[in-house]
């Protein structure tokens, strides 16, 4: 905090009156609203130096193209801290979550949705365009490597957590496939890597863009993946469907779309997703016993439930283990003491 205060004190030639720590998630950096006369602000702790790097020059490329990402004020000599823009309280997930267990969304949540979904293929392409990649984190780009972590996140963090039974032989025949598969994409497009309505602000009615550090070179169906599939949000198979289209009706103006070649290959994305993201609540929701993370697993059986009620004919035995996992599965872990309320 006395690092927040001091760059406060430079920045804006007064000390601040207020450092109050922010809700903490799933990541370690911490963030804090700094508040005094010289105007409200949030100021970042980050935790790696390659981290804070890979935010502080995506968040210049934001805003060099017009999109609305919080303006940067002051940073440490060190780089590990920094006094960024306040973007207020209205994170777009706060300003659904009224509505997220009946799915009975308002004219203006749907117009949030519809105006988040209007703007996505602008960051994927505009981002991406003349960007050094190699300053991302961890990596440049969604690769075989990266691809490899989110499987083996889900086998190792989730699935043998669970203690259901499985053939790890097949399961990783299977898994290479889909790797390969999931490699095949072309294009300078900027991936966000975990686009979730968590990481949008609605400011002035218009969306503003956060915690986007992770994001690197990749294709643009794992961030419509990420945000219509989220277990948080569960957000109903129509629902999703009409904000694909508006998805689709913008990313026209940047490459011609193929829905049918679009919706195969997004599909597949959203299982490499799912994945992912299953291996986050496992290891913190399982073995970190953070309940926001507990409370999406019974949601996200039930988005295993529903993409493979269409088999995947290219991964025939990952299938049968999504099937068996949402059917089978009563809770209980090999975690002592540990067990979910499906």
């Amino acid at each position: 905090m006395e690092r927040l205060t001091s760059l406060y004190r430079d920045w804006s030639g007064l000390d601040p009156e207020s450092c109050d720590l922010l809700p903490l998630s799933g990541s370690a950096r911490k963030y804090y609203r700094l508040s005094g006369g010289g105007g409200t602000v949030i100021g970042c702790i980050g935790t790696n130096p390659a981290e804070n790097r890979a935010f502080l020059a995506l968040d210049a490329q934001f805003r060099a193209h017009g999109l609305h990402a919080p303006e940067v004020y002051s940073v440490s000599a060190d780089g590990m801290a920094y006094l960024q823009e306040d973007l207020g309280g209205g994170q777009l997930f706060e300003l659904l979550k009224p509505s997220i267990p009946d799915g009975n969304f308002s004219p203006e949540q749907l117009d949030w949705l519809h105006d988040t979904m209007a703007l996505l293929p602008a960051v994927q392409f505009k981002v991406g365009e003349g960007f050094d990649w190699s300053i991302c984190f961890p990596d440049r780009e969604f690769n075989a490597r990266m691809v490899d972590f989110d499987l083996n996140y889900f086998k190792y963090d989730f699935l043998k957590l669970t203690g259901l039974e499985f053939n790890e032989i097949r399961l990783q025949d299977d898994f290479d496939r889909l790797r390969a598969d999931a490699l095949d994409f072309e294009g300078d497009t900027f991936m966000y890597r975990d686009f979730q309505a968590r990481n949008v602000m609605i400011k002035d009615g218009e969306p503003c863009f956060i915690d986007f550090q992770g994001g690197r070179r990749g294709p643009v169906e794992y961030d419509l993946a990420s945000f219509l599939w989220n277990a948080g949000t569960h957000f109903s198979a129509s629902l999703r469907r009409e904000l694909e289209t508006v998805y689709l009706q913008a990313l026209d103006a940047f490459r011609p779309v193929d829905e049918k070649a679009f919706y195969a290959r997004y599909r597949q994305i959203t299982l490499v997703r799912l994945l992912q993201e299953t291996g986050a609540y496992g290891f913190r929701g399982l073995v970190e016993r953070k309940q926001l993370f507990l409370d999406c697993i019974p949601t996200v059986l039930g988005c295993f439930r529903e993409l493979t009620a269409e088999p995947f004919a290219r991964y025939p035995y990952l299938t049968e283990t999504l099937q068996r996992l949402a059917a089978e599965w009563d809770g209980r872990t090999i975690i002592p003491g540990m067990e979910v309320a499906l």
